[in-house]
Order: C-alpha cells, then sequence, then structure tokens
C-alpha cells in the first residue's frame, strides 16, 4: 500500500463456540484511510471487529496494528494502541453525566497529539453542550450516539472503528452523525465503518470490503466496489 499500513490482518478465523464465523479474512487499513465494512447481517462484520478489538478470544490469524503484533492482544491493550470503537448500542455510562463521560476518557495520542480537545468535542457537538450536566441516561437515542462518538475522539486515536453509528436515528440525527463522520475523515484519522446505508458508507470511503459467511467476496477502492455488477446480490438490495 502508498500509505503506511496501521492495521494488517491476514486469514482471520473466529469461533462462537462451535460456531465457526470468519473463513480466513485479510484487512488493511492505512493512516488516514476510511473503510467501509458491508454485509448483510449476520456475514461476520460485527465479528471481524470484535476480532480486531480483542474480544472474539476464540481466535486465529495474525493481527498487525501501528507494526506490533496484536494477534492476542486484549481490548485494554488495542485502545492503548490508539484504537477508538464506538459500538453498536453506544456503550455509554448511564450513571455518570455527559461531562463525566467525556472527561474519563480523555487522554493523549500516541504521538502527544490533543487536537480532540472537551472545547473541539463541544464544538463538533453543540446539542452536548447544553445538556453536559444530563445523565447518560437521560440523553436522547441521537444525543447518546453523539456522546459515545465524542468519547472516543478524546482518546485521539489514530484509528477510529464505527459499528452502526446511525442505527435507529432520526434523519436529521443521521445527517449529523454522517457530517461528523466526514469530519473526522478530513482531521485524518483512519476509520472503519459498518452501516446499513451502502450508499452513504461507499461515497464516503476510499475502500471498501463486502463479507458474505465469513469470507470476503469483494473488495478494492469503493467506487469499483459501487460499480460492481455482484454487489447487490452480496447485500441482498
Amino acid at each position: 500500500m502508498a500509505a503506511e499500513a496501521i492495521v494488517e490482518a491476514r486469514g482471520l478465523h473466529a469461533w462462537y463456540g462451535s460456531s465457526h464465523v470468519l473463513h480466513g479474512v485479510d484487512l488493511d487499513i492505512a493512516r488516514g484511510e476510511t473503510v467501509g465494512l458491508l454485509g448483510r447481517n449476520g456475514m461476520g462484520k460485527s465479528t471481524l471487529i470484535r476480532t480486531l478489538l480483542g474480544h472474539v478470544t476464540e481466535r486465529d490469524g495474525r493481527i498487525t496494528l501501528f507494526g506490533q503484533d496484536a494477534s492476542r492482544a486484549r481490548p485494554h491493550e488495542v485502545a492503548r494502541l490508539g484504537v477508538a470503537y464506538v459500538p453498536e448500542g453506544r456503550g455509554i455510562f448511564p450513571n455518570l453525566s455527559v461531562r463525566e463521560n467525556l472527561v474519563m476518557a480523555s487522554r493523549l495520542g500516541r504521538d502527544g497529539r490533543g487536537d480532540w480537545s472537551f472545547d473541539k468535542v463541544m464544538q463538533t457537538f453543540p446539542r452536548l453542550s447544553e445538556r453536559l450536566g444530563n445523565l447518560g441516561s437521560q440523553l436522547s437515542g441521537g444525543e447518546q450516539q453523539m456522546l459515545s462518538i465524542g468519547r472516543a475522539l478524546m482518546t485521539h486515536p489514530e484509528l477510529i472503528i464505527l459499528d452502526e453509528a446511525t442505527e435507529g436515528l432520526a434523519p436529521l440525527i443521521v445527517a449529523e452523525i454522517w457530517r461528523v463522520i466526514g469530519e473526522i475523515r478530513a482531521s485524518g484519522i483512519a476509520t472503519l465503518i459498518v452501516d446499513r446505508d451502502y450508499r452513504k458508507v461507499l461515497a464516503r470511503s476510499d475502500r471498501a470490503i463486502v463479507l458474505q459467511k465469513g469470507q470476503a467476496v469483494l473488495q478494492g477502492a469503493a467506487d469499483e466496489v459501487a460499480d460492481s455488477p455482484a454487489l447487490a446480490s452480496f447485500l441482498g438490495v
């Protein structure tokens, strides 16, 4: 790859008990690159993410993050390397305030970067600035998603993984989330995106990979994947 690879995964297999979910998946993400991860429900997208993050313990294959072997790394070790995760379901702390949810995650990046400060997150999500004293449980679904993304950004990651960031949100909030994803991309943070709106994913990605039954069946530049005659059959559209 022309740019420095910050993720190099080779031959990934993953199991949940006797269920073999991933079957030899390869994945590369370069510094500053946005990669879309597509596929129908149950095809292995979330399992691939969870395998990269160290959440799936029954796994095989090689994972290199920022030049370090992370094949057997645990989730907190992956996070310390510079990977942030915005999970499906948001994962905020319901009994902490908006301010507390953000501040508890704040730390400098791998190279000492601190550009995603509290103030910048407030500027990016002005709605949150009006609710700093509210508990996480008192926020709407869209506000919780903004908080989850803002919290991830305050770790100053080199890579942010977004798993269904617009799921179940109102159209105006969805548009706001996509705007922020565009800002993240423009800031130079590498991004791995999973979202049901494959058209928006492809329009905002540099490259894309499509999974079917735990295997990569289509991958390449995002515009080439978008134009592939096979895409519709793999996505069931």
